[in-house]
Parts: C-alpha cells; sequence; structure tokens
C-alpha cells in the first residue's frame, strides 16, 4: 500500500529541503542575485552558476558542502511559458552541493531519503535515469537503494552533463514522479511529460575534457544537484500543473478577478495568457528587486520583453488600463517570507513598473495607428492581405500580438500573411539561438590549463608606473607557445603589471613591455579570472617564458583614462544633486578619448539642466578637492554613504574614492588625486536610449584640445566652402535646405515626364492574340509613381483591348511591377491584381489591386527578365 505524498506549501518545501542538508553539514547560504558575477551569461540560470569559480579550482571554497535556494530567470523556452505544465521563466532551484567531499554514493543516498522519508513520495512511484555507461550509478540505485531494474533507465547524452565543449563534466542521474503507475514497468517512456516529472538532478562531476574530447578524471570530484521547487510543489499539492501551486495561482487569481473572469471557467487560450501573467510577473518582481532596470540591452531587454508580455496578455484577456502594480504587490505578499528584497525594494518595482506599463500602453496605441496606416495603404493599392513583414514588424518594433492584428483586419474584411509571419519569426528565433547563452566553465579554455603552474598578476598600477616582471606565459592565437619573434600579435601574463585591464568601464592600458633585445607594443589588457592578460605586438626581438621584462604603461593615456574617469564620478554627483536624487548608473565607458555615462531617469532632462550639470562638474574642477582612497569593509563603506556601481559584484573589502564634499563612490578604476587635474569638462550630446535610461557622452582634460581642434577645423572648412564667416554658417546652410528640396521637386517631376517620353517608344513593341494587345516592357530606373502612370497612359492609348505590365528595378536591388488591363481583358476573366500578383513571386514579393490597375513589389531585381517572360507567356495563353 503506498503512502500518499506529504502536502506541503511552495515555503514548507523550500524550508525542509534547507533543513535537510544543514542537518547533514552542508551550509545554508542565501540565493545569489539574479545578476550574476559571471561576465558569460546575462543572468542566474542555474542553482550551481554563483559556485563556478569553485568547480573550475580558480576559488577556494569556504565550505565543503553547501544547500541554497536559488532563483533564477530562463527565457529560451519562452514560447512555451504557459502552454506546457512546467516551462517557466522565473523559477526557484533547490540545490546541494559538494566541493570535493561526498560524492556518488552519498548524493544518491540524500537524494532518495528527502524525496521518500521528508516528502514522503511512494518509492513505487519513482523512477530514475542514469548516463548509459555510469555503471556505478546504476549499480547504487540498485543494490544500495533498492530500485527495481525496470525503473532504472539508461540514458544518452540527456545525461551527461557539460558546461561547454571544455572544462569540467559528468554523468547525471535524475529523479522522476510517475503520475500513473497503474500502466506498468514495461517500456517506461520517461519523455512522456503525462506520466512522468523529473524534480531532481544530481549531477557528478568527476571529468575534465580537453580540447581533443580527452576525458581525465578531476583531482576533487563535486557534486551539483538540482530539485525544482515548483515542480515537488505540483507534485505534493497534486494539482495539475505547476502554475496552479500555492507558488503562482494566487497571482493567476488576481489577475482574473481584474480582468472580471474565472480562471476555472476560462477557455485553454485564456488560461494560457493568465499563466503567462503570473510567471512573468515573478520574474520581472525579482528582476527589479535585484537592480535590474528595463532597457533595450543586455538584462534589462530581458525585463522590458517579460513585462511587455505581462501587459500584451492582459490585454488579451480584457484588461485594458494599467494593472501589473496590482498582481505585483501579490508576487511580492507570496515571495517577501524568503526573499525579503522584493518588500525592500518594493516602491521601486512598482515604480518602474508603472513606467513600463505607461509607456508601452502608449505604444500599442502607436502600433494599431500604424495598423490603421498600413489598412488604409491597403485599401488604395486595391489589397487584402496585410504582409507577414508587417504584421511581424508590428510585434517586433511595437509589441503589437498577431492576434490582435489578425482581430482588427479581419473587422475590415482584410486578412493576415501568417505564414510570412512565422517565417520572420522564426528568422528572428535563429538569430536567438546564435546568441543563446549556456553556463561556461571554459573561460578561454587555454588558460584553465595554465593556471595551475603560472602565477597570479599582481596589479601595481594604482601607485606604480613601471613594473619589473616576469613572463610567465605567451600566447598566439589563444593557443600557449613557449617564445614568439617580431610581428608576432601576442597575448602575454606577467606575475606583476602596473597596466590597468579593462574594467567598471574604463578601458585597459596601452604601453610597452621590454627586455634584453625585445619591445612589445600593447593596445590593451583584459582581465581573465585573477591574470591580466596583455594583448599587443611584438616590435622588436624574441620573447620568451620566464624572461625578465619591463612592463611600463603610457603615462599621457593613463592621464587621459583617469581624467575622464573621475569626471563620470562628478558627473553623476552633479545629475543627482540637479536633477533627481534617485539617479543611479546603468553603464558606463571611459576611454582616453571620451566618456559615456548611461543613468536610470524618470524623464527628460532640460536643456538648462545639461547647462547647469555641466557648469556644476566645472565647479567642483575649479575647486581642486583632493581624492582619499581607503579600502573598507563593505559595511563600513555603505554606511558612509559610499555609492555602488551598477551591476557590479563586491567582495568583502572595497576600494573607494572619496572627493571630500563632492563624491564617494566604490571603485576600481584609477583616478586624478585632485580634480583641478581634469582642467576641463565638455558635454557633448544628452540623448535618451531607451525608455527610462539616458545618456550623457562628454569630454575632458587633454581630450578637450582634440574635441576643439576637431571642430575648429570643420568651422573652418566650412567658412572656405560656403565663402561666409563662421556666424553665418547657420543661415547659408538653411537656404541651400531650401534650394535642395525646390530642386529635389523639380527632378521630380522631369523623372515623370521621362518615364511618359521613355513609355512612347514602347508602343512599337505591342504584339498581338487574335483581337487582344499586350505589352510587357522593363523601363529602367523608373520609381513606381512613375512606372504606374506609364503603364495607365499606355493601356488608354492602345485601347480597351490592351493588357500592359511594366517591370522596374529600383533602389536596394528592389523590384516594382504595375499591371493596367482594359475593360475587354477584364470581361476576358484576366485581371490585374491576380496577374501581378503571382508575377510578383518570382522577384520574391507580392502585391495586388484592382481588376484594371495593380501594382506589387520584390526584393530580388535579378529575376525580373525571368518574370516579365512569364507575364508575357501567361498574357498570351490567357489571352489567347
Amino acid at each position: 500500500m503506498s503512502v500518499n505524498p506529504q502536502h506541503l506549501s511552495g515555503n514548507e518545501i523550500r524550508q525542509k529541503f534547507i533543513d535537510f542538508y544543514a542537518q547533514r553539514e552542508h551550509q545554508p547560504l542565501p540565493s545569489a542575485s539574479l545578476v550574476p558575477e559571471d561576465p558569460t551569461v546575462l543572468l542566474t540560470i542555474a542553482g550551481m552558476l554563483p559556485f563556478k569559480p569553485i568547480f573550475l579550482g580558480q576559488r577556494t571554497p569556504e565550505f565543503k558542502r553547501a544547500t541554497t535556494s536559488q532563483k533564477c530567470v530562463r527565457t529560451n523556452d519562452i514560447e512555451n511559458v504557459g502552454v506546457t505544465k512546467r516551462h517557466h521563466t522565473f523559477f526557484e532551484m533547490l540545490g546541494n552541493f559538494s566541493f570535493g567531499d561526498y560524492f556518488k554514493e552519498q548524493a544518491i543516498a540524500w537524494g532518495w531519503e528527502i524525496s521518500t522519508k521528508v516528502f514522503n513520495l511512494p518509492p513505487e512511484r519513482l523512477a530514475v535515469s542514469v548516463y548509459h555507461e555510469d555503471d556505478e550509478a546504476y549499480n547504487i540505485w540498485r543494490d544500495k537503494i533498492g530500485v527495481p531494474e525496470a525503473r532504472i533507465l539508461r540514458l544518452d547524452e540527456d545525461n551527461f552533463w557539460a558546461s561547454g565543449a571544455t572544462g569540467p563534466c559528468g554523468p547525471s542521474s535524475e529523479i522522476f514522479y510517475d503520475f500513473h503507475p497503474e500502466r506498468g514497468d514495461e517500456n517506461i517512456d520517461l519523455e512522456d511529460d503525462t506520466r512522468f516529472i523529473e524534480f531532481y538532478n544530481l549531477v557528478f562531476m568527476q571529468y575534465n575534457r580537453d580540447a581533443d574530447g580527452n576525458l581525465t578524471p578531476l583531482a576533487n570530484k563535486n557534486i551539483d544537484t538540482g530539485m525544482g521547487l515548483e515542480r515537488m510543489a505540483q507534485i505534493l499539492q497534486q494539482v495539475p500543473n505547476n502554475y496552479e501551486t500555492d507558488l503562482i495561482f494566487p497571482i493567476i487569481e488576481k489577475a482574473a478577478e481584474i480582468a472580471g473572469i474565472d480562471y476555472g471557467k476560462s477557455d485553454e487560450k485564456t488560461k494560457t495568457s493568465l499563466k503567462v501573467i503570473g510567471d512573468h510577473i515573478r520574474a520581472v518582481v525579482h528582476m527589479i528587486a535585484d537592480e535590474i532596470r528595463a532597457s533595450n540591452v543586455g538584462r534589462g531587454y530581458v525585463l522590458r520583453r517579460l513585462l511587455r508580455r505581462v501587459v500584451r496578455h492582459g490585454r488579451l484577456i480584457g484588461i485594458e488600463g494599467e494593472f501589473t502594480t496590482q498582481v505585483a504587490e501579490t508576487a511580492i505578499a507570496l515571495s517577501e517570507g524568503a526573499y525579503p528584497e522584493v518588500r525592500v525594494r518594493e516602491n521601486a518595482i512598482k515604480t518602474e513598473l508603472q513606467r513600463e506599463e505607461s509607456q508601452f500602453l502608449k505604444t500599442l496605441e502607436r502600433g494599431e495607428k500604424l495598423l490603421e496606416e498600413v489598412i488604409a495603404k491597403l485599401k488604395q493599392e486595391s489589397k487584402t492581405v496585410i504582409s507577414g513583414e508587417d504584421a511581424f514588424k508590428l510585434y517586433d518594433t511595437y509589441g503589437f500580438p498577431l492576434e490582435l492584428t489578425q482581430e482588427i483586419a479581419a473587422e475590415q474584411h482584410f486578412t493576415v500573411d501568417v505564414d510570412g509571419f512565422n517565417a520572420e519569426m522564426e528568422q528572428q528565433k535563429n538569430r536567438g539561438r546564435e546568441s543563446h547563452e549556456t553556463i561556461d566553465l571554459t573561460v578561454q579554455g587555454e588558460l584553465d590549463k595554465l593556471a595551475e603552474n603560472i602565477e597570479v598578476t599582481e596589479f601595481v598600477g594604482y601607485t606604480e608606473p613601471t613594473a619589473t616582471s616576469k613572463v610567465e606565459a605567451i600566447l598566439v592565437e589563444g593557443i600557449s607557445t613557449e617564445e614568439a619573434e617580431a610581428g608576432t600579435e601576442v597575448q602575454i601574463l606577467l606575475n606583476k603589471t602596473p597596466f590597468y585591464a579593462e574594467s567598471g568601464g574604463q578601458i585597459g592600458d596601452r604601453g610597452y613591455i621590454s627586455g634584453d633585445g625585445i619591445v612589445v607594443r600593447i593596445e590593451d589588457v583584459k582581465k581573465e579570472s585573477d591574470f591580466f592578460v596583455h594583448f599587443g605586438r611584438i616590435e622588436r626581438g624574441t620573447i620568451r617564458v620566464g624572461d625578465s621584462v619591463t612592463a611600463q604603461i603610457d603615462r599621457a593615456c593613463r592621464r587621459r583614462a583617469q581624467a575622464n574617469h573621475t569626471a563620470t564620478h562628478l558627473l553623476q554627483a552633479a545629475l543627482k544633486k540637479i536633477v533627481d536624487d534617485s539617479i543611479s548608473q546603468a553603464g558606463s565607458l571611459v576611454n582616453f578619448d571620451r566618456l559615456r555615462f548611461d543613468f536610470n531617469c524618470p524623464r527628460n532632462m532640460t536643456p538648462e539642466e545639461v547647462l547647469s550639470v555641466e557648469a556644476q562638474v566645472n565647479n567642483w574642477i575649479a575647486e581642486a578637492h583632493a581624492a582619499k582612497v581607503e579600502i573598507l569593509s563593505l559595511a563600513e563603506a555603505k554606511a558612509r554613504g559610499a555609492v555602488a556601481m551598477f551591476g557590479e559584484k563586491y567582495g568583502e573589502e572595497v576600494r573607494v574614492i572619496d572627493f571630500q564634499g563632492v563624491s564617494m563612490e566604490l571603485c576600481g578604476g584609477t583616478h586624478v588625486s585632485n580634480t583641478a587635474e581634469i582642467g576641463v569638462f565638455k558635454i557633448i550630446s544628452e540623448a535618451g536610449i531607451s525608455s527610462g535610461v539616458r545618456r550623457i557622452e562628454a569630454v575632458s582634460g587633454p581630450a578637450i584640445l582634440d574635441y576643439l581642434n576637431v571642430r575648429d577645423n570643420v568651422v573652418k572648412d566650412l567658412s572656405e566652402r560656403f565663402k561666409v564667416k563662421p556666424e553665418e554658417i547657420p543661415d547659408r546652410i538653411t537656404t541651400l535646405q531650401t534650394e535642395l528640396r525646390n530642386a529635389e521637386k523639380e527632378i521630380e517631376k522631369i523623372k515623370g515626364q521621362m518615364a511618359i517620353a521613355k513609355s512612347d517608344s514602347l508602343l512599337e513593341t505591342v504584339e498581338s492574340v487574335g483581337e487582344y494587345k499586350y505589352l510587357v516592357a522593363k523601363m529602367e530606373g523608373v520609381d513606381a509613381e512613375s512606372l504606374k502612370t506609364a503603364a495607365e497612359r499606355l493601356q488608354q492609348k492602345i485601347g480597351n483591348n490592351a493588357a500592359v505590365v511594366l517591370g522596374s528595378a529600383i533602389e536596394d536591388g528592389k523590384v516594382s511591377l504595375v499591371a493596367a488591363f482594359g475593360a475587354d481583358i477584364n470581361k476576358k476573366g484576366v485581371q490585374a491584381g491576380k496577374f501581378i500578383g503571382a508575377i510578383a513571386k518570382m522577384c520574391g514579393g507580392g502585391g495586388g489591386g484592382r481588376p484594371n490597375l495593380a501594382q506589387a513589389g520584390g526584393r530580388d531585381a535579378s529575376k525580373l527578365p525571368e518574370a516579365l517572360e512569364k507575364a508575357k507567356g501567361d498574357l498570351k495563353a490567357s489571352l489567347g
């Protein structure tokens, strides 16, 4: 007789899991931020990601065992959210980890114990999978745990976990829950998700894979496990899918209440929309709580995309106004016990949601207006099909749902080219797959191979512009080598360096590495783990591993970078003081020529504010504020009011740059010792780059002279060209613009006249089929409007028994086609709209129109001669 699973809330499941492993000497650790330390991924996508440096051997673990409930966000299966029972963007991964401590047998035993003893899952309802070559795991499940052989399935590559082409890897074993054990043990198919759900994955990291695919045992074998909280909740709460658990369903109910509908009585399409809202709102709440702001790049774009999907699906179920803050409140209330930061950041979450939702609703209105314009244009052209390209543009650019496009189109007796839309969507998915991120444990695989045998780099560049160093490694085209000669592009690792490595928005230093007969020009420096990689070109001599060399930075370039970096600190302080105290950094770039500062701001800056900010920075420069640099504990730095950089991860000790009374920030970059060293600061531009994010570009210090010289040369050149004084240039340009517009109008008029004149010469090529006449011709370089005029005129000249088809190759390799058919041709059953549409397909396009006059377009001009030949043949056949 089977034991019933224990009915537990989501919070109880999480706590029981953590307690179980804490009692077994695992250190409970809080969830890491959704903004990962790992630069190879945008978001924290797995429970193991925070431990990646440990698995790589780059960091010594503080504990041999750990357990966490890690919040994660993945978007690679976003189209399946709400459609399947268990796909999510936001989910929690319960995990237990061993760093070179216990291994396979203990992990399996505890995985079985917590499943059957703590959560009371009946053993006869469980099945397991192992990698097909992992006899050790198979034998443990069968002999130690007692799982029947029929319920232990050997699987292939799906049960071998690898981070990438190289690096740590190993077999895995999964535990599945069986919803229908009455179907028996014969021919069990774990892929049948109507019967099985995989809820616990045990990864045994025991190998290292090299570039040739060879597996060698790791010295320290690790355990990485993951139990899906939402999946376990579905099992224990005995509901049909993850969405109807107490982790998500209250959000769904709130959305249904706002829409005035009943989830239980809704059709599947409506339920899917409600599930999408329930899933995505959890994701955006936690992302904003972790200080992610909506934008058009990176993780900000992920946030914006998820939020817009929430709004769109709200619209699909009948919600007209703003509603996201209401469902967000439910999500916050559900999560605050385990993740108190969501309540602490409540105001920021709701402000961001309200602003983005309001903006997107306006965007939707613009989308509706654009759709009206598309339909109006099609009506003028006597077309009734909205192209897939137009429908996808509405979807992708304006977030306009295909379903809404179809609904509005149907009301006006139009249809949508869904196949064309799907083709455009597939192209976007392919682009997405090409850029899809995975957990990459290789981090420049060649460095991993070298890491155990070379010293990490000591950075002395804060105080020393030169250093005597030893060459630890040389890479040519990413491959380690013992030496390299003049003319070779190299990457060099030193045991000590004064070169600043690109970080925190500041680019790496330039300079030279020199030695006995050796000169290497260094153009860039990047940091990989604890190694500084110097990118350069050998200008003289042969450099070898072990050489003693002198590393020297280009001091002029360093001074420029220092001036620009300190200027970004002063700029942020000025923005907070003059524009809005809530402004925070959203990104930056500091190079030798200029600086760029992106910041979150709820409104546009006025021109007066831009001038005031610039003046304030220059005032602080003139006041000569000295820099105070300290190494403090993170807690003390925050207590003093130091500003942290957006998205940056900090250790227990941090470097604080303090220009007293002006700016205090946590920063690892290089800075001037006194603001007076900057000299002067000039804002070049200020603009919005995405909703709620603005960008200032500026120059400072020595770069100001370059900036002024370029502009001075431009003004001098324009003065000489126009033969006017510098102050008269704007008026002269205005006059020229007016003259140009008038000339363009005249040119268009002449082009039309030329097309008509050219068309008259085509009358000699008219052919006959019985009582009917037809003319098919190509007119070089004639635009669509002139082509239409020419075709109409030719048809009228030839008579009612004439059919005229003209084609022209226009700019960018595109094609324009026109068909003008007389009344007698129409009576014969040949219509211009249908005829020209079929011809245009040969040129990769389409079109249509009235029976007597129709236009079409195409994207492949090389097919135009072939298309016109087909037109001639079809007319001859139709009229004969």
